[in-house]
C-alpha cells in the first residue's frame, strides 16, 4: 500500500515540496505518494489530525503554521524544541504526534557538503532574529564556530536569541548599525530579499575571504547576494541547496533513508 506524505501551508500552491519528494522517492526506490495541502488559517489542527487519521505517514509543515506545529506535537526534537517551530511531523507506535526543525540540518549540510565549507572555528554572522534564524541556530552552533554574531534591527531580539544558549560561549548579539568587524560566513536569514530590499549594512564586514549565504532563493540572485558581491565577497550562495537538504532530513526521519540531493538540486537549478 503506498504510504502518505505531504506538505501543508497557506498558500502552498508555489510549494517545491511534492517535486522534491518525488525525485528522492524515485531515486530510493520507495512507494510513496507526496501531494500539497492548503489549510484554512484557521483550521490547521483539524487538517493535520484529518492527515493522520486518514492513514498519513508524515507532514512538512511551511508558512505560516511552524509555530502551531511546534505547539501540537507530543514529543519534540531538541532543536526542534529550542527552535520553537516545527516542519517535520510524524507519529510514533504510541500514536503521539512527533515534531522535528530540518531547517538547521538543512542549512549545514547544504554549507558543509555541497559547497563545502568548514565552519568550527569561523566567525559567523546571522541576520535577522525571527523563525528562520532561530530555526537554525542549534545546528550552526554544533559546528563549534568561534564566535556566531546574531544581528537584527531590534537588538532585543537578537538578545532573546542568545539567551536561548547560555550554555555556548562566543554568542552575541548587536544592532545591524553595531557592526564593523569582518566575518568569514554571513547569513541573511532575514525576509528582505523577498521585498527586493537588504538590512542596513556596512561594506566593512566583507572581505575577499567571506562566504556570503542567502536563505532565501529566486530565478535571479537577491539583493543581498548581489550586496555580497558587489563588496568582493568569495562567493555567494542561495538558499535552494538548504530547501532540498531540509527536504531530504525530512525523509531521512521518515523512510530511514538518505536520498542523494547532488541530482535533484542540479535538476531544480536547471528548470528554476
Amino acid at each position: 500500500m503506498t504510504d502518505l506524505y505531504a506538505v501543508v501551508g497557506n498558500p502552498i500552491s508555489h510549494s517545491k515540496s511534492p517535486r522534491i519528494h518525488a525525485l528522492f522517492a524515485a531515486n530510493t526506490r520507495q512507494d510513496m505518494e507526496y501531494t500539497a495541502i492548503q489549510a484554512p488559517v484557521n483550521a490547521f489542527a483539524d487538517t493535520v489530525a484529518d492527515f493522520f487519521d486518514a492513514g498519513g505517514q508524515g507532514l512538512n509543515v511551511t508558512v505560516p503554521f511552524k509555530q502551531e506545529a511546534w505547539a501540537l506535537c507530543q514529543w519534540r526534537s531538541e532543536r526542534a524544541q529550542r527552535s520553537g517551530a516545527v516542519n517535520t511531523l510524524w507519529q510514533d507506535e504510541q500514536g503521539r504526534l512527533c515534531g522535528d526543525n530540518t531547517d538547521g540540518a538543512g542549512l549545514v549540510r547544504d554549507l558543509t557538503l555541497n559547497h563545502p565549507i568548514s565552519l568550527t572555528g569561523k566567525n559567523l554572522l546571522l541576520l535577522g532574529a525571527g523563525g528562520a534564524a532561530r530555526g537554525v541556530l542549534q545546528p550552526l552552533l554544533a559546528q563549534a564556530p568561534a564566535t556566531l554574531v546574531i544581528a537584527n534591527r531590534t537588538l532585543q531580539k537578537a538578545q532573546d536569541l542568545v539567551d536561548l544558549f547560555p550554555e555556548t560561549t562566543g554568542v552575541r548579539a548587536c544592532h545591524f548599525r553595531d557592526l564593523s568587524e569582518p566575518f568569514d560566513l554571513i547569513i541573511n536569514a532575514t525576509s528582505a530579499s523577498l521585498a527586493g530590499d537588504l538590512p542596513p549594512l556596512p561594506n566593512g564586514i566583507i572581505t575577499p575571504q567571506t562566504f556570503a549565504y542567502d536563505m532565501m532563493y529566486g530565478p535571479h540572485q537577491t539583493p543581498f547576494n548581489q550586496w555580497a558581491q558587489g563588496c568582493g565577497a568569495h562567493q555567494c550562495i542561495d538558499g535552494l541547496g538548504m530547501l532540498v537538504e531540509q527536504a531530504a532530513e525530512a525523509f531521512f526521519l521518515w523512510r530511514k533513508i538518505r536520498p542523494d540531493t547532488a541530482s535533484v538540486l542540479a535538476l531544480l537549478r536547471d528548470f528554476r
